[in-house]
């Protein structure tokens, strides 16, 4: 096969149908409350270019970190000036995600957290290192009655297949960033993604979205093919 030939064989995200009728569970762009969106307009717009791809749902979930110390309270009163200001038909929802921190440990004691749906918690870790007690810290989620729905595992350098056999078998869901699939996070997140993808152990997917023309460059790229198209259909 040469080399257009594969290309003609390759997909983007906005042409691939994937996003049609999706959720979109992962996205900072509720504006001016972490390094996603900063201004009001630009939330309109990435909602304006979703809407065009077919996608149905919109979570915010806003960074909540030591250093981004994000209010239960605060986020609320954002996201209800998003709802007054949106005039579309993408449903929008507020969760938030957590860096599994010391903050975070403050918020679960509390029970102070913003949620995916009825017990579905978004939580993260630096993609460099591990945090001190990872497997404590999934475990003590889901001691107290919620469900962890790890964020973008893929692009974890210090994860191998066989933690994420370990993960996921405590019960641990894992949500897609769309942009490893076609190399946005490097090769090993790509390698990754396509690897938990084929295992059929994601259960979410997310734009990530910080930027506008970040995803639109992302979501027009030609790089998935056919097999990796109808596995993300899978995933609703």
């Amino acid at each position: 096969m040469g080399f257009l030939d594969f290309l003609k064989n390759r997909k983007s995200l906005q042409d691939s149908g994937v996003l049609k009728g999706a959720a979109d569970s992962h996205s900072h762009i509720l504006w001016g409350v972490d390094d996603g969106i900063k201004t009001p307009e630009d939330s309109l717009s990435v909602l304006a270019y979703e809407e065009s791809l077919g996608v149905t749902d919109v979570w915010c979930t806003p960074h909540i970190m030591e250093d981004v110390p994000n209010t239960t309270e605060a986020l609320k009163a954002r996201f209800a000036e998003l709802q007054n200001l949106y005039k579309g038909s993408v449903r929008l929802h507020l969760a938030a995600e957590y860096m599994m921190d010391n903050l975070f440990e403050e918020r679960l004691a509390k029970r102070d957290l913003l949620l995916l749906d009825d017990d579905t918690l978004l939580v993260e870790t630096s993609t460099v290192a591990a945090p001190y007690d990872i497997n404590g810290t999934l475990s003590a989620i889901m001691s107290a009655g919620y469900t962890p729905l790890f964020a973008h595992p893929e692009r974890c350098r210090f994860l191998c297949e066989k933690d994420f056999e370990q993960i996921h078998a405590k019960g641990v869901k894992f949500q897609l960033n769309l942009g490893s699939l076609i190399g946005y996070y490097g090769p090993s997140a790509k390698r990754k993604a396509e690897w938990l993808l084929e295992k059929g152990w994601y259960s979410a997917f997310g734009s990530d979205c910080h930027r506008l023309r970040s995803i639109q460059e992302q979501f027009s790229r030609k790089e998935l093919s056919r097999k990796v198209v109808e596995r993300l259909k899978g995933i609703r």
